[in-house]
């Protein structure tokens, strides 16, 4: 190339040769100090998933303040989970005090109660009074028992053991609380479960989320009424639906049914205070399932139980 000397290509060339020496160089470092860093933040969240002390040796580069700003968050994460822990245990032991603090004084008075109204020559009004002493004592019992049920498993206090079983012991269990109800008002139950027809679930609280179901069941339906429990599963979930011929619940109310404490508003001439359904809901939510519920006012109600099969 003419008006060019060797000498001024060779410079041009190793120039060329040193800034391309230089990049590699610098990403060769850049690389080494990124793979560093990866190495050390998978390092720190592997000791943070078992529970160990962090390294905190760190130099002033800018990587170097982004583990430092990893490691702050991983401590005020378990500083967290400390203090959640620790809240924990409070609410446990709140509920347990609470738990023993009122059952022993319910009781009493359902013992007083009783044993005056064995006392001959009483009047009939105080006899009435005693029996309305007795039933509203244990509508408060039932009532304290169950939310004390309720604040332990939404505290994790109580964890529930699932297993693949038959559902048919689950449905007999839940019902042999409702026999003698339903046998007083005259309903029919009707129960079409096959003895092979299985779910995972909780024996104990499946049985207790269907007796809920159940009672309401019983207790919304009118004399001569029928209820008819149908267990029935496929590849993903069993379903266990329990049907009645009562009251039936208005459209407007179906979406609050399973909220804590709620009643229809043609449900108050029926003793309840709206926490059954809440529960149940609690008991097979935690277990992977869920309830539907459809209904028509005076047409009954279907309310139906979806356990997973695996």
């Amino acid at each position: 190339m003419e008006g060019f000397s060797p000498a001024l290509l060779q410079l041009a060339l190793l120039f060329l040769i040193a800034v391309i020496g230089t990049g590699a160089l610098y990403n060769h470092m850049l690389q080494r100090q990124i793979t560093g860093f990866m190495d050390t933040v998978d390092e720190m969240v592997d000791r943070a998933i078992h529970g160990h002390e962090q390294l905190t040796l760190f130099d002033e580069t800018r990587l170097s303040s982004l583990e430092h700003k990893l490691l702050r968050y991983i401590e005020i994460n378990k500083s967290n989970e400390h203090n959640l822990a620790a809240e924990k245990d409070k609410i446990k032991e709140l509920i347990s005090d609470i738990s023993h603090q009122t059952k022993t004084p319910l009781a009493s008075i359902l013992l007083y109660s009783q044993l005056v109204a064995e006392t001959p020559d009483l009047s009939p009004d105080t006899r009435q009074l005693l029996q309305q002493i007795e039933a509203q004592s244990e509508k408060l019992e039932w009532l304290i028992t169950s939310l004390i049920k309720l604040s332990r498993l939404e505290s994790g206090m109580i964890q529930l053991q699932s297993e693949v079983r038959p559902v048919a012991a689950t449905i007999t269990s839940a019902l042999s609380h409702l026999y003698t109800r339903a046998g007083n008002k005259n309903i029919i139950i009707n129960i079409d479960c096959a003895p092979l027809t299985a779910a995972r679930h909780d024996y104990k609280w499946t049985s207790e989320a269907l007796f809920n179901l159940l009672e309401n069941a019983v207790k919304y339906t009118e004399p001569g009424g029928s209820i008819r429990i149908t267990a029935e599963g496929n590849e993903m979930f069993t379903r266990i639906e329990v049907a009645d011929t009562g009251i039936g619940i208005p459209e407007d109310g179906l979406e609050h049914i399973f909220k804590r404490f709620y009643r229809g508003h043609n449900a108050g001439e029926y003793e309840g205070i709206g926490i059954g359904l809440f529960l149940a809901q609690k008991i097979i939510s935690i277990q992977g399932g869920y309830i539907t519920a459809s209904s028509q006012p005076g047409q009954g109600s279907r309310l139906t139980i979806y356990l997973p099969q695996l």
